[in-house]
């Protein structure tokens, strides 16, 4: 028989058969009769197009504009354009090798097997440990959930937690992630927009005029991924007094940056202010501090009943994390206060960095900068210069023309702040060594004097 794109053919008995005769198969088939004989029918079936629907829920999610530059940087270097990649929130250092020799070990000593969904006893005891002497918070290992990364212990809490017809308020400048684990939940995103001019930092009677009976869940992230701010304990207690009202409202305090500060702020742990413990989630890790990222490894730390939810999402999604990555969290967690030495060699490179980096754009004319208190991102102000005309550009109408400008100009790789909720602005991360950054920062220089600030920033 013959066979054809457009059609199907097989083969089918003369006489009609039991519903089980319709068949999809391509191969034909001979069915014997009393004779002995057999004959064939061929029958021809058109075949037909495949549904290829997604979700109407994973349709409203927007990709994350950090991953897709950072993708577009790399694709650029990999064609020979040597593309300045300061988009990406990654350490620039390796794992310290106490860390990563406790992982090689853990390959050695063949720990290669499932371990609990929850996580390790030891690592979960060794993180309570961690949270009560460095956060004031006591938690018991039944109150930790280990996970392939904070993001995971993130979008679990707000699956967990939240239902359709929820709101979660979430300050802008926000990490990007943030709406689209909300809309993931069936929750809407309400956006608390902030100023660069009081440090990105929520205004409690801003938080008290949007909270109702819809409020589930409030996400704080101190220190801020993409502004580098630091909540003050002050300002956190205001936001407790305003929380403590609504016996309904949670709050997802991210903690993932804590030990990247500079003096003299200081971190403050939402749930150690007084009545926040039962209300709050705590999110940490491993990634930024520790320079951990591709270990993949995070923690959540709250009430009971929070973790065994968030704990069945996991057991049905991923189970418990890498086996070698909870042994090289545990020598992480043993390095001392904080982090110890290692942690804060990388900090003091972080704020030298940071330094370079304020003083450099202060001199560009129209920017405003508002100086990061930790992490290691700027989130700069460049509004002034939209609606400006660059000869073989064209207009630089927001945040994502720039940097498109500024990658095609400088070759410099920077994520527009539209992505983070603020268009004004565009992110720079500097976790990226010194010279480089030096480098990067004479490209930004010369490609921003093809251009002049249309309006003075105010």
């Amino acid at each position: 028989m013959a066979a054809s794109t457009s059609a199907t053919s097989f083969s089918t008995p003369t006489k009609p058969a039991s519903s089980s005769s319709s068949s999809s198969s391509p191969n034909s088939v001979c069915f014997a009769r009393a004779s002995g004989r057999c004959r064939m029918a061929s029958v021809v079936v058109r075949a037909e197009a495949v549904d290829a629907t997604i979700s109407p829920t994973v349709s409203a999610l927007r990709p994350s504009k950090t991953m897709a530059i950072t993708d577009q940087a790399t694709a650029l270097r990999q064609a020979g354009v040597p593309v300045i990649g300061l988009a990406a929130g990654e350490p620039d250092f390796d794992t310290p090798h106490v860390i990563a020799e406790a992982g090689m070990n853990a390959i050695k000593d063949g720990y290669t097997r499932y371990t609990p969904n929850a996580g390790t006893l030891e690592l979960r005891k060794a993180i309570c440990n961690k949270l009560q002497e460095e956060n004031g918070i006591s938690y018991s290992p039944d109150q930790v959930l280990v996970s392939n990364g904070a993001k995971q212990c993130i979008t679990q809490a707000v699956l967990a937690v939240c239902s359709p017809g929820d709101e979660v308020l979430i300050p802008a400048p926000y990490w990007v992630s943030y709406p689209e684990m909300a809309t993931l939940a069936g929750a809407t995103p309400v956006i608390l927009p902030t100023s660069i001019s009081e440090n990105f930092l929520l205004r409690p009677e801003l938080l008290a005029s949007k909270i109702n009976e819809k409020s589930r869940l409030l996400i704080l992230c101190s220190p801020s991924n993409p502004t580098g701010s630091v909540y003050p304990k002050e300002l956190l207690e205001e936001i407790a007094d305003i929380v403590k009202k609504y016996p309904r409202l949670l709050v997802l305090s991210d903690e993932i940056y804590e030990h990247i500060i500079y003096q003299p702020a200081k971190h403050t742990s939402f749930a150690s202010l007084p009545g926040m413990w039962d209300r709050t989630l705590t999110v940490n890790g491993f990634s930024k501090a520790f320079a951990m990222t591709g270990w993949r490894l995070g923690y959540l730390a709250a009430p009971k009943h929070f973790v065994a939810a968030c704990g069945k999402i996991q057991s049905q999604f991923t189970s418990g994390a890498s086996s070698i990555s909870q042994k090289a969290g545990l020598a992480a967690l043993n390095l001392g206060y904080a982090g110890g030495e290692a942690v804060s060699t990388m900090v003091k490179a972080f704020q030298e960095r940071r330094d370079y980096l304020v003083k450099s754009f202060k001199e560009l004319p129209g920017v405003k900068i508002s100086e990061p208190q930790g992490a290691f991102y700027l989130f700069i102000d460049f509004s002034s210069y939209y609606g400006s005309e660059v000869e073989g550009f064209g207009t630089i109408k927001d945040s994502e023309s720039l940097c498109m400008f500024l990658l095609e100009k400088a070759q410099v790789a920077l994520v527009p702040g539209d992505a983070f909720g603020d268009d004004k602005c565009i992110r720079m991360s500097y976790a990226a060594a010194l010279s480089t950054l030096q480098t990067a920062m004479e490209k930004i220089k010369e490609a921003v004097a093809l251009i002049k600030p249309r309006v003075a920033a105010k």
